[in-house]
């Protein structure tokens, strides 16, 4: 399994490089194909469930948004009142991001690129959504630590469960890899994460967002 640099940098290399067209599209009202827009409605969905786990008024909070991609979670933290810093790995996904928020919520959000758990301050609550996947059980304990250790609420946060479609996507990665794949996301069962992080924090189980090819767990990390 690939450590957390290795992992970083080839995230960094397939949304800064291969992918960016794609997901600016997808993160967008154009047209896409069946298959994208099961991924589009999927990701509409656990955003919505992830702000569902904050105050409705975040006027007066810090929010990280961790792994901000195009900007969708962004703006809507920034519309409900939030102080937002919006981090992600790819400088092309951060500039479409900076680029798509109204004018009218500028003032309210900052844009960096660079690894999301970098010490970026304090905050009252983080989101990273779909920007874990990629990462085996001990790197995301470890990134779970280091934002918790700076947030005073919820870390909510998903990850890719083990379900036997995710399962067959993964060991078909391992068996054949190819320089200019996608990474590959690693399958997690919640009760593994929360063994192996039980000496830093808790982890709980929110809801699983199934919508074609879009599968996604949505769990929260407190310290």
């Amino acid at each position: 399994m690939p450590d957390y640099s290795t992992t970083l940098s080839r995230v960094e290399d397939y949304f800064d490089r291969s992918a960016t067209k794609v997901w600016e599209r997808l993160t967008s009202d154009a047209p896409v194909s069946r298959i994208r827009q099961t991924v589009r409605e999927g990701r509409d969905r656990m955003r919505a469930l992830m702000l569902s786990r904050l105050p409705y008024d975040l006027r007066g909070t810090r929010i990280l948004d961790a792994g901000c991609g195009a900007g969708q979670m962004t703006a809507e933290l920034a519309a409900r009142g939030a102080d937002v810093l919006a981090v992600d790995i790819s400088p092309a996904l951060v500039k479409i991001a900076r680029e798509r928020l109204p004018a009218s919520l500028r003032g309210r959000v900052e844009f960096a690129s660079g690894d999301m758990t970098a010490d970026y301050g304090r905050f009252d609550h983080v989101v990273a959504m779909d920007s874990l996947i990629y990462y085996d059980t001990h790197d995301i304990c470890a990134a779970l630590a280091r934002l918790g250790a700076r947030t005073e609420g919820a870390v909510v946060f998903t990850v890719a469960p083990r379900t036997p479609f995710l399962l067959t996507f993964w060991s078909m990665g391992k068996l054949f890899p190819r320089s200019d794949r996608s990474p590959t996301m690693v399958p997690h069962a919640h009760s593994r994460l929360q063994a192996q992080c039980q000496g830093a924090g808790q982890i709980s189980k929110v809801d699983r967002v199934s919508r074609g090819f879009y599968i996604s767990e949505c769990l929260e990390y407190r310290r």
